[in-house]
């Protein structure tokens, strides 16, 4: 027993560095975005398009690795790596050689591809070593991912202000080092025999009620986030400027670093307090929380730095915290022999629904103002609070948090 408790820290913390590392290729073009739109000529919507290209490269990536159940044929440790690899390799030729929109935007396509390599199969590694604690073990990955895709921002805030290269060949060089590191892992105890092929695993997991509710809570939760994430450097250069805050850029370049990478923190400490509260409280209470602050960001816009950032640096922390325990929840009420597929299709569907509302929030800025540009993504939490609160009353619940709900 004190071989497998050495080992599941052990474990922990090389996928989570390895997680870290692999997951700053996300954000590492839309970072840039600014110094590429110069120096490319990009119109608005292709600059989008450097991120809205990951997420959908994402989201095909998955489904064909959840259509395949590639992540529960494949040794993970070698889908992992095999993925950050590519990857790195995708975003290190933007800066080498690519000049112009339509490439850059192929490439980072193909980098969200390999990055459903990398996330869902993760958390899978995780749950593997982590029966008791698991919305711990993955809330503190999902922290690793948290810090690693605003990482990109503190690159550019520290040295890569119109240097697009080192943050481009920096992200790159980090996510190699992470594909290789994780071929240190070694699988845990409780992880399944690798499965054959199995195409109805897929309406399995699509008719299974407390999964369906997971889901529609983690769907809920990714309309808000990753617009949040996408815009919220672009909302605090406008705040900034609104109230003639010197050096807004390189300002809001640092405080989008924090307010992203704050939620790892929030992210591990919701995953401890789900394991002992249950995964439904804590989602729902994180998903008020933020779908709160999508309308209070209006009323702060433009108000003093010292109310901005504390608003934000909250808003960072409690969006991401209950991400984790969507996934956890997932890998405790699937079928055990499909989890990671289970995962990688939670994860696909959640992306694509991103796509959505990262396109919405220039929209609706050029319809009202960067003041109430975030108020459309409150739907999103109302949504997913009323799934996992539908979800507690469930039997299905008991198996989540050794019973907690």
């Amino acid at each position: 027993m004190a071989a497998i408790a050495d080992g599941k820290w052990r474990a922990l913390a090389l996928v989570g560095v390895a997680e870290l590392f692999a997951m700053t290729l996300w954000f590492s073009g839309s970072a840039v975005g600014p110094e590429l739109a110069a120096a490319w000529g990009l119109s608005a919507a292709e600059t989008a398009w450097l991120t809205n290209a990951v997420q959908l490269g994402f989201v095909v990536g998955a489904l064909a690795s959840a259509s395949l159940t590639i992540a529960d044929v494949v040794p993970p440790r070698y889908l992992f790596a095999g993925s950050a690899l590519a990857g790195a390799a995708g975003t290190a030729i933007i800066a080498a050689v690519v000049s112009n929109g339509p490439p850059a935007i192929l490439l980072r396509f193909l980098t969200g591809v390999t990055l459903a390599g990398v996330y869902p199969t993760g958390m899978k590694m995780m749950a593997s070593w982590f029966d008791e604690g698991r919305g711990l073990a993955i809330g503190v990955l999902v922290g690793a991912l948290t810090v690693g895709s605003a990482s990109p921002h503190l690159l550019r805030a520290a040295s890569g202000i119109g240097r697009p290269d080192v943050v481009l060949y920096g992200t790159a060089g980090l996510a190699a080092f992470g594909g290789v590191l994780v071929l240190a892992y070694e699988d845990g105890p409780h992880q399944p025999e690798t499965a054959p092929f199995d195409p109805s695993a897929i309406r399995r997991i699509v008719t299974d009620r407390g999964v369906v509710l997971a889901n529609i809570g983690y769907f809920g939760h990714m309309w808000e986030l990753y617009a949040v994430w996408t815009w919220i450097p672009v909302y605090l250069v406008a705040s900034f400027e609104a109230r003639g805050v010197a050096a807004a850029n390189r300002s809001a370049a640092l405080l989008a670093f924090a307010t992203i990478a704050v939620g790892g923190v929030g992210a591990w400490l919701a995953g401890s307090a789900a394991d002992r509260w249950g995964r439904s409280v804590v989602t729902s209470a994180s998903m008020v929380v933020s779908g709160s602050a999508c309308l209070l960001a209006g009323v702060v816009f433009g108000a003093p730095p010292a109310v901005v950032v504390p608003f934000v640096l909250v808003w960072g922390f409690v969006i991401v915290a209950d991400s984790a325990q969507f996934s956890a929840a997932v890998s405790e009420l699937a079928d055990e022999s499909y989890v990671g597929s289970a995962l990688t299709l939670q994860t696909a569907v959640g992306f694509l629904i991103t796509i959505a509302s990262i396109q919405l929030i220039p929209v609706v800025r050029d319809a009202v103002g960067w003041r109430w540009a975030f108020a459309p993504l409150v739907v999103g939490p109302l949504a997913g609070t009323a799934a996992m609160l539908w979800l507690r009353t469930l039997p299905a619940a008991d198996r989540l948090a050794g019973g907690r709900g």
